[in-house]
C-alpha cells in the first residue's frame, strides 16, 4: 500500500497487546534455553510466541481489509493485501 494503514484505536491496542505478549513469551524462551530447560517446555513457549505474532499480523490485515470495505474508492492495493495475508498462512 502506498499510504500508512490507519488503525482504529481499539485495533491498535489489540495489536500492541499481542506483540507485547509475544515479546514476553520470547524472553521466556530465551531464558529457558539459557537455563537448559527441558526442550518440550521451550518449544511450547516458542509455539505460543509464533501464534501471538500470527494473530497480530492477521489483525493488522483484517483491519486493512475492513478499511477497504468501508472506503472502496481508497488507494488500497487488494493484491498486496492478499499477498500479505498469504505470507502469514
Amino acid at each position: 500500500m502506498s499510504t500508512t494503514m490507519a488503525h482504529d484505536a481499539e485495533s491498535k491496542r489489540k495489536i500492541v497487546n499481542r506483540l507485547r505478549r509475544a515479546q514476553g513469551q520470547l524472553a521466556a524462551v530465551i531464558e529457558a534455553v539459557e537455563n537448559d530447560a527441558h526442550c518440550r517446555d521451550s518449544v511450547q513457549q516458542l509455539s505460543a510466541v509464533s501464534k501471538a505474532l500470527d494473530r497480530a499480523g492477521f489483525l493488522m490485515i483484517s483491519t486493512a481489509l475492513q478499511e477497504c470495505l468501508a472506503d472502496p474508492s481508497g488507494d488500497a492495493d487488494v493484491a498486496e493485501l492478499e499477498k500479505l495475508f498469504l505470507s502469514l498462512a
